[in-house]
């Protein structure tokens, strides 16, 4: 009995220590998991790589400093839409305070505003506001960090709990854990941020925007890096990088492919791995792929780096809401990599040289229409917003993704895309040859004069002319239709400003893509219409009209002059849209070291 008792016991023993043994180690996966569940409800960001960046924050660190929970808003609800019914879409900054001095990237953001033809000095007139307070970095250990901002905000009389306001944020929270706190209530307030955590956006109410440096220019930008005899668009290294964090992974895990191409440049920061030393920029021309890991928070300034260089960004940053995502399709411009991150070399291979080309192309389209400035950023931000206010009159995504983008398609001219010569092409269609005569009449009198009335007979005669449209820019009104000379083509009168920017306006009477602008005292006979000239010696609009189209399709526009006008054009764009081309004019062999007797014209060598 007491050997049954012996042997009872120690197979208890046995069973116990076998449980220990190799149980263990599914007990504390089992509470490190429910610790994560823990991680999850409170919104924390995650790394999907934690193994291999051990010098970052273990989980433990995560569950302190708790960040505020936003209000659950929407348009309907923490909006209010009457104060843009009586003015339309107006912006305020508030006034600046002397003794708050403001950082150089806020001070561009708010200079972008107060330039944009939404903005308005009144705050009876506005539709949204936008604080003086420098907001853009909320990182407590930093130098830029504005103290005591729910005190200061709280005393503005057009607070109203954050309605109708816009916040710009780049850097929020601080080492080691970066959370989303901004260390102040924003309320009812719309949030433009950087480094966006998709559990803490509230879609179709905050914005996500870039990451940007102080030094980002404030207009025009610099231009993208992907020239059009880009072909084929696999360049010499697949895959680069910039920084350390990665670097470990890449060595220890990836074998380079045996093939002409180079497979990784890596930039190390100061690192015990030896391992070559390269020039970014030199990395960034010649890289197919470039990884975009997340930095301490979601956002990178590699990101903006590499659409500039038409280098695809391959995004490592789970849970970043991507800029301007509700209205750019990234899909079409960037490669979200879900997968573990050895896998992402074979995987980004495995891409068709056509799709690659595509990609670089729309990182170069993305990069010019809405991030190589702070106005651009700004602008699109301000854009975003106007179409939520007006569904109806809101811009397609299509709009957003082609060419020539969001910002110079306006929405109050047409949503259609059929209406924009930009879209012809995508649509299999082709622009009308007929034009729309806009003539602008500047007549003190009371009836047309001679010269008008011959201009409008002169061009109504071309087979080419649809319609004629006269800009009545007089302080009389203009006489009645039987003052107008008889026509072919159907005359229509415009009472208008006396404004020269009055020949611009896209008024609904037009019904061509075609304007020809002429003033009521040019000489034009019928046969001249098929080819006009631009003579600009006295104003500036047609100099700014060529301009205009440059900045919209890239191409060179006619010849143009006055230098007076393109230095003060170039000034308000913020960089020279014009496109430089060749042009010669001169007969064939003139001037060259041939026998006068081959060349065609030998006497205008002739002194």
């Amino acid at each position: 009995m007491q050997t049954r008792k012996k042997y009872i016991f120690l197979t208890f023993l046995a069973s116990w220590l076998l449980l220990f043994f190799f149980g263990g180690d599914q007990l504390h996966r089992f509470a490190f998991f429910s610790r994560r569940k823990v991680e999850a409800r409170r919104n924390w960001p995650h790394w999907t790589d934690r193994s291999l960046l051990k010098s970052f924050a273990d989980p433990e660190e995560l569950l302190s400093d708790g960040d505020p929970s936003l209000p659950s808003c929407r348009m309907e609800t923490c909006f209010d839409f009457s104060r843009c019914e009586k003015h339309g879409f107006k912006v305020f900054t508030y006034p600046r305070e002397r003794d708050q001095p403001l950082s150089e990237s806020y001070s561009k953001i708010l200079a972008s505003i107060e330039r944009s033809r939404y903005y308005t000095p009144n705050p009876e007139e506005a539709c949204l506001f936008i604080l003086s307070i420098d907001t853009l970095d909320r990182d407590h250990l930093s130098g830029q960090y504005v103290r005591n901002v729910d005190e200061k905000i709280r005393s503005f009389p057009l607070w109203n709990g954050g309605r109708n306001h816009l916040i710009f944020n780049l850097y929020s929270g601080t080492w080691p854990n970066y959370t989303e706190d901004l260390g102040f209530d924003i309320g009812q307030a719309i949030l433009a941020k950087a480094s966006f955590y998709t559990e803490s956006f509230r879609p179709g109410f905050d914005i996500s925007i870039p990451l940007f440096s102080k030094d980002h220019p404030q207009r025009g930008g610099e231009k993208g890096w992907l020239y059009q005899d880009s072909i084929p668009p696999k360049k010499k290294y697949l895959l680069v990088f910039k920084g350390k964090r990665y670097l470990t992974a890449f060595l220890g895990a990836s074998e380079p492919p045996q093939d002409a191409h180079g497979w990784v440049g890596a930039v190390p920061d100061p690192h015990p791995i030896s391992h070559p030393r390269f020039d970014y920029q030199e990395l960034l021309h010649n890289s197919t792929f470039c990884i975009v890991p997340r930095g301490r928070r979601l956002g990178s300034f590699r990101f903006l780096e590499a659409l500039q260089a038409a280098c695809i960004p391959v995004l490592l940053s789970d849970g970043w809401e991507l800029p301007f995502a509700e209205a750019i399709d990234w899909g079409k411009a960037a490669v979200v990599a879900p997968w573990f991150l050895p896998q992402i070399p074979s995987a980004v291979r495995c891409i068709h040289p056509e799709r690659v080309l595509a990609f670089q192309q729309q990182t170069q389209f993305l990069w010019d229409a809405y991030f190589s400035s702070v106005d651009k950023i700004v602008h699109t931000t301000l854009e975003i917003i106007k179409d939520r206010l007006l569904p109806h009159r809101s811009r397609s995504r299509f709009l957003w993704n082609t060419l020539p983008g969001g910002l110079l398609a306006l929405p109050n001219f047409s949503t259609h895309p059929g209406d924009f010569p930009f879209y012809y092409l995508q649509h299999g269609s082709s622009p009308s040859e007929k034009f729309t005569a806009f003539i602008r009449a500047v007549s003190p009198g009371g009836s047309p004069s001679q010269p008008l009335l011959r201009l409008i007979q002169a061009v109504s005669r071309s087979q080419y002319c649809a319609q004629i449209v006269v800009l009545w820019s007089c302080e009389k009104p203009p006489p009645p239709s039987g003052k107008w000379p008889q026509s072919t083509v159907p005359v229509t009168i415009i009472q208008g400003r006396e404004k020269l920017s009055d020949r611009f306006f896209p008024y609904a009477t037009i019904q061509t893509d075609a304007v020809l602008s002429l003033d009521e005292h040019t000489s034009l006979s019928t046969s001249e219409v098929r080819l006009w000239l631009v003579d600009g010696l006295a104003a500036c609009e047609d100099i700014l009209m060529n301009v205009l189209v440059a900045a919209v399709t890239k191409l060179p526009p006619i010849k143009v002059k006055g230098m007076d006008c393109l230095n003060q054009l170039a000034d308000w764009f913020g960089y020279m849209p014009l496109v430089s081309s060749q042009l010669r004019l001169d007969p064939v062999l003139f001037k060259d070291q041939v026998s006068v007797l081959r060349k065609k014209y030998p006497r205008l060598e002739k002194p």
